[in-house]
């Protein structure tokens, strides 16, 4: 007969400890999935996020950094901050540039037999000098790649409009990927341009529509070479001025702007935190960016991603749920045109020497929510991944891939940049134009956008990385 040697006291203890570990776990992940399922709950059924954005959009609108509009929407959302009961409300400030549109922009089609007059749709591009109450006119060169401008040469540019005719082409799955690739003319456009001795440019509206409504945006322009005015045109009346060239290459166009550049002047980052219960050191931020362009209510870009971010913190008051790590919810200020918001927040946190461990910014519009990306300067990114099934009955995917531009600006730091991916697919309808206005967002898109990030932080501040 055969016996089996007894279990040792050590071996029994480790199986203990194992069945005791795994026990835990499987509690552990029935409680973050039933405090989850509160948060999508109570984000969709008491929603404080919509109405906040209704706010900002109808009361005050469009937010260009240095504008009237710009203060109040930083007095608002301190308001809303320390309402919630938050730990701490702040103001950080800096330094912004005050580009300033001016008057109505207008141009029409002169010096042709079939359009003469025909005006155009256009808005002057973020940053650009204006032309003044002259004008400028010219005849137009197409261009439908920068490397044209160099065949081309100064022999005719000089004295030329150039028009970027650089449409985002739609075969991309990712309408970003589009905007990056077509976005070069309106970035560098006008710099590029001038070394050859053009007067002016005219873009092509980043959008895939084909539609009557010019997207401002801002350009760069390069040092050491002349600032000319910068115009960006309709997509439907890009179409029809690539035609009429064609029939007939010798007409002009003449447009007039009457943007300019002020001094400096101070505005402000609204952060607002809880304090992390057992290391209040590990500092988690999650922000959206409070400035936006100055044609519509900047509800889309990026409204929505700030009342988003300020929704993580009602929702941890509300629910009572206590952080392990702190959490910040940061307005950054002047993405649009400079960046000086994120660029303040890293100063500063490196200056303090903080500990971020990581950053979210939500800032690609406040559709349906559809994945989480994780960057990929995260070395133990795949135990994040790990999370994933807590948020399958959400529709979230967790994936590699993710950032923001305000946060960038950590990325020095160590920190592990995250951004919410809502569905694109119509993001560039409004993309900074006159139709980002608050009956464009959907409530219960912009609310479980709210919730998804909420919930991911959560699993973070409880956590860690």
């Amino acid at each position: 007969m055969h016996f089996e040697k007894p279990i040792s006291m050590n071996r029994l203890i480790f199986f203990l400890l194992l069945f005791w570990s795994c026990a835990n776990c499987t509690y552990a992940q029935r409680s973050d999935s039933a405090t989850i399922r509160q948060i999508y709950e109570t984000a969709l059924t008491q929603p404080k996020g919509y109405e906040w954005l209704e706010y900002l959009c109808k009361k005050i609108g469009g937010r260009l950094a240095g504008s009237p509009e710009a203060a109040a929407a930083v007095a608002f959302t301190r308001q809303i901050m320390d309402t919630l009961g938050l730990d701490r409300v702040y103001l950080q400030e800096l330094k912004v540039p005050h580009w300033i549109r001016g008057r109505q922009e207008k141009a029409f089609v002169t010096h042709s037999k079939r359009y003469s007059a025909l005006p155009l749709r256009i808005c002057a591009l973020g940053n650009a000098v204006g032309t003044g109450e002259k004008g400028i006119e010219g005849q137009v060169i197409e261009v439908k790649k920068m490397e044209e401008l160099e065949t081309l040469g100064r022999e005719k540019l000089a004295g030329k409009l150039v028009f970027f005719n650089m449409p985002m082409e739609n075969h991309y799955p990712n309408p970003f990927t589009a905007y990056g690739l077509a976005s070069a003319g309106r970035r560098a456009g006008a710099s590029e341009a001038a070394k050859y001795g053009a007067i002016g440019v005219i873009v092509r509206s980043l959008t895939t529509n084909i539609d009557e409504f010019p997207h401002t945006g801002s350009l760069r322009y390069a040092l050491n070479i002349p600032k000319i005015p910068a115009i960006a045109l309709a997509t439907i009346d890009a179409e029809a001025l690539s035609n009429a060239l064609k029939i007939e290459p010798e007409m002009q166009i003449y447009f007039e702007t009457h943007c300019q550049t002020l001094p400096d002047t101070t505005s402000y980052n609204v952060i607002g935190e809880i304090k992390g219960s057992e290391k209040p050191e590990e500092i988690i931020s999650v922000g959206g960016h409070l400035d936006s362009w100055d044609l519509g209510e900047g509800a889309h870009d990026d409204g929505a991603g700030c009342v988003q971010s300020i929704e993580v913190a009602r929702l941890f008051k509300q629910l009572n749920i206590k952080p392990k790590r702190t959490i910040r919810i940061v307005m950054f200020m002047n993405e649009e045109n400079g960046l000086r918001g994120g660029q303040k927040y890293a100063e500063e946190a490196e200056r303090l020497k903080e500990k971020h461990i990581l950053a979210l910014e939500t800032d690609a519009g406040g559709f349906s929510p559809r994945s989480i990306g994780i960057g990929d300067e995260a070395q133990n990114v795949d135990k994040l991944l790990k999370w994933q099934p807590l948020f399958v009955p959400y529709a979230i995917q967790l994936q590699k891939n993710g950032g923001g531009a305000d946060i960038s600006t950590l990325r020095p730091l160590g920190t592990i940049l995250v951004g919410l991916q809502p569905d694109s697919n119509r993001y560039f309808d409004f993309h900074h134009t006159s139709k980002d206005n608050f009956e464009a967002v959907n409530m219960r898109e912009l609310q479980l956008g709210a919730a998804s990030i909420t919930a991911f932080i959560y699993l973070v501040a409880q956590y860690g990385i």
